[in-house]
């Protein structure tokens, strides 16, 4: 499917808001809003990669039912300086409650996107999400066969249509990390702890991270990035579990 780029921004270098889970490593990055093509349709999305000439892990990342917020740029910023292409997808671009149908697919476009690029490594993918990303994250790992690893941030493992996280517990081949906090009201960690036992027993390879006190969507206030010690410790969480997943 024929993928267009919006090259209209300034390519710039970032400065990364967080401290970095291998700050002696960080790079450059450059970054560009760009279309994702889908079903004949362009979805405004946002990339970020290194500067310098390789070949990465690349990753696609789902924002929260709030939309692709100034935070969500920044920590794709963030993401790229530490050594992996992003493609962070403006999935609601054309409606605000896609169907879990128009999103796999959509996911699938993304790929295409990404491995078309030389310097993404097509062996190397991940799926991130936040939210209902996070919701999505969970869904789509058992489905999507290119993904190698998922990072779910306090999604939603019981809703869905036609089919929930849940049911596909014993279809999930790739690892996973999830990450949920204790006073998430919208999706009660007692609905992750039931989630994170039916995949254990599928006997299923995935971690835990739970963080104390902490609400739903903690890594964005207002829209922007947090960037105080639990933010940073969980997004060095991911960052660390892609690279050990990933390579």
């Amino acid at each position: 499917m024929k993928l267009k780029l919006v090259f209209s921004l300034l390519i710039a270098l970032l400065v990364v808001p967080f401290v970095s889970a291998q700050d002696d490593m960080m790079i450059s990055v450059a970054s560009e809003d760009v279309e994702v093509t889908s079903d004949g349709q362009a979805y405004a999305s946002y990339l970020a990669y290194p500067e310098e000439e390789g070949v990465y892990p690349g990753i696609v990342l789902i924002h929260s039912f709030n939309g692709l917020q100034q935070g969500y740029r920044d920590m794709t910023d963030a993401f790229a300086a530490e050594g992996f292409v992003v493609l962070a997808i403006g999935w609601q671009t054309l409606e605000r409650a896609p169907s879990d149908t128009l999103m796999q697919q959509l996911m699938l476009d993304s790929i295409d996107y990404l491995t078309a690029r030389d310097d993404v490594d097509p062996e190397r993918l991940g799926l991130t999400g936040f939210c209902a990303g996070g919701r999505y994250t969970m869904l789509f790992m058992p489905q999507v066969d290119a993904f190698a690893a998922g990072v779910a941030w306090y999604g939603f493992p019981n809703n869905g249509d036609p089919v929930t996280a849940m049911d596909l517990v014993d279809e999930l081949e790739s690892p996973m990390l999830i990450i949920h906090s204790t006073d998430d009201i919208p999706s009660p960690v007692a609905g992750i702890y039931e989630y994170a036992t039916a995949l254990g027993e599928a006997d299923a390879d995935f971690e835990l991270k739970i963080y104390a006190n902490e609400p739903h969507g903690f890594m964005l206030i207002d829209g922007e990035l947090r960037t105080n010690d639990i933010a940073t410790d969980a997004f060095n969480e991911m960052v660390d579990y892609f690279n050990r997943k990933l390579g």
